[in-house]
């Protein structure tokens, strides 16, 4: 069992740390796996069939099926291991960063430009209190 951290109370973040890493294992790894063009080829024939040789549970195969790009990562995807389904679907990793913040890619890289987000309300939520 997971011991509680500072940063569980980041709103919308999951720390890639440990305990993340044990949890999306398979994950990360059916992603690594989409580096070589045969897997790649694979699992754009037949998804589920392909996602159901990993034994990850079923809460992380329909968060890759949905492309819920969040829900990976707070189900213990590593970003840099899911930009490998990304690029699988021809998605740059600026595309994936605009639908995980709820923007469009225009969007988002102007905010980006701009300085990033606002730190109003990314700050922890134990921080609100005071």
């Amino acid at each position: 069992m997971a011991l509680p951290k500072e940063y569980d109370d980041l709103p919308g973040t999951f720390v890639f740390d440990a305990d993340q890493a044990r949890r999306g294992y398979h994950l990360n790894m059916f992603c690594m796996s989409l580096m070589t063009a045969g897997n790649r080829a694979a699992f754009k024939a037949g998804e589920r069939a392909y996602l159901d040789k990993w034994p990850m549970s079923e809460e992380q195969k329909q968060a890759v099926l949905k492309r819920d790009w969040n829900g990976m990562l707070e189900l213990g995807g590593n970003i840099y291991f899911t930009a490998k389904l990304a690029a699988t679907d021809g998605l740059s990793f600026q595309q994936i960063a605009a639908m995980m913040t709820g923007s469009t890619q225009a969007e988002y890289a102007k905010m980006m430009l701009n300085g990033g987000r606002p730190v109003e309300g990314n700050r922890s939520k134990s921080e609100w209190k005071k």
